[in-house]
């Protein structure tokens, strides 16, 4: 028989809070608002169980995430007890690093991947676009290197650094209205119907496949499209330099 996972392992408040990476007042807390269930009392001793774990460690992501304490109440109120540790699965693919992972490095050495000299002041508007952060003087973590090293290679073929820099926001605009969308549909066709119909159990390996799948699904169908249509701007482009040579030759 499969363990029961609400019996298998219990741990007193102290033990619980520990696990979950919080102050027993706050577990405390979290239990007068019933945003987790009664503990089992044995005497005056309160266990907790697995799936008490489980509310606290999606309370403290969520509120790690910007939520607001009210805004999760009302979140864990309207869905079944036992939604918090699928939700967690899905926060954990959410929550995995691309390719990679972040990148610590010397600023000189940034700046070598573009083959120009140590500008602070590049450094500071890569800051503000959330592409890398400062660790010190020296010393700066690359938030994004997919992206960031991306933008050095561009550089290294001619493009000013300004100029590169300037890019993203217009990409990142503009594929956030992509991704908006993409959400949106699925959302509509996929996960609003697992919503209504109560999160049932028996649905929650798929619904977990489905986000675990969307995001190469997404990315494949937009690098296509990206690559069609720079091809087709290229083209545009040269036929525009073409005719405009032809105008100014006697």
């Amino acid at each position: 028989m499969p363990e029961d996972p609400t019996t298998a392992e219990e741990f007193t408040v102290d033990e619980l809070a520990s696990r979950a990476q919080m102050t027993v007042r706050n577990v405390r807390a979290y239990a007068g608002r019933g945003l987790i269930e009664p503990p089992r009392l044995v005497g005056r001793t309160g266990y907790y169980n697995r799936e008490h774990l489980q509310r606290l460690q999606l309370i403290r992501q969520l509120l790690e995430r910007g939520f607001t304490l009210a805004a999760i109440e009302k979140a864990i109120h309207s869905t079944p007890q036992n939604a918090a540790g699928h939700t967690l699965d899905l926060m954990t693919i959410l929550d995995l690093p691309d390719e990679g992972g972040a990148e610590i490095m010397p600023r000189e050495d940034l700046a070598a991947l573009a083959g120009v000299e140590r500008d602070d002041a590049l450094i500071e508007s890569m800051v503000g676009l959330g592409l890398v952060e400062k660790i010190d003087d020296d010393r700066v973590r690359l938030i994004e290197p997919t992206v960031v090293r991306a933008g050095a290679a561009a550089v290294t073929m001619g493009l000013a650094p300004e100029t590169v820099i300037g890019m993203f926001p217009v990409l990142q605009q503009h594929l956030r209205a992509i991704t908006d969308t993409f959400v949106r549909e699925v959302v509509a066709e996929q996960i609003q119907p697992f919503i209504d119909a109560g999160f049932p159990e028996d649905d929650w390996e798929r619904i977990i496949a489905l986000v675990d799948g969307l995001l190469p699904i997404a990315s494949q169908v937009t690098l296509g499209i990206f690559r069609s249509e720079f091809r087709q701007s290229i083209d545009v482009e040269v036929g525009e330099q073409i005719t405009g040579l032809a105008a100014r030759r006697p």
